[in-house]
């Protein structure tokens, strides 16, 4: 059941992939003949609308290619072994352990926040190092050195 869920997800994924990526539609076939006639682009000579087609095209390749780049830099999870690689940082300040809402700040800029789970430490621990990993299936984990059990947490940033 699990591989077919997981197998359900990525399938899901490539479907919203391809779906970012899919022709641009030009304007006069997204607008009714009350919309082209009310923003007055009904009045717009052939060549005028090629050209706005055009243009709000490469308008739209432009923002495709910018969420893809910036989503390159943020972790997404694993799906069957695959996602990226575990980050191993150091925690900034004090850890006591941590609870649902739990937000950790790590030396390398990025912060997580806990969303399931509890842990609490005897006796605090100064700038511990951490290491996320994602998970198996979907999510990642939090791990601080010399503590066994992990936080599942999410990127904040």
């Amino acid at each position: 059941m699990r591989i077919f869920l997981a197998l359900a997800a990525a399938l899901l994924m490539h479907t919203a992939d391809a779906r970012a990526e899919r022709d641009y539609v030009p304007i006069e076939k997204r607008l009714s003949a009350e919309q082209l006639k009310a923003t007055g682009l009904d009045q717009l000579s052939s060549t005028q609308l090629e050209l706005l087609n055009s243009l709000l095209s490469e308008e739209q390749k432009t923002v495709v290619q910018a969420i893809k780049a910036e989503s390159k830099g943020r972790p997404s999870g694993s799906l069957l072994g695959g996602g990226t690689e575990p980050i191993s940082t150091a925690l900034k300040g004090e850890f006591k352990g941590w609870s649902k809402g739990t937000v950790f700040n790590l030396e390398n800029g990025q912060r997580w926040r806990v969303i399931d789970g509890d842990y609490y430490v005897g006796k605090a621990v100064a700038s511990p190092r951490v290491q996320v990993t994602p998970g198996k299936i979907s999510g990642w984990y939090l791990k601080v050195e010399g503590h066994n059990p992990s936080a599942k947490v999410q990127p904040l940033d």
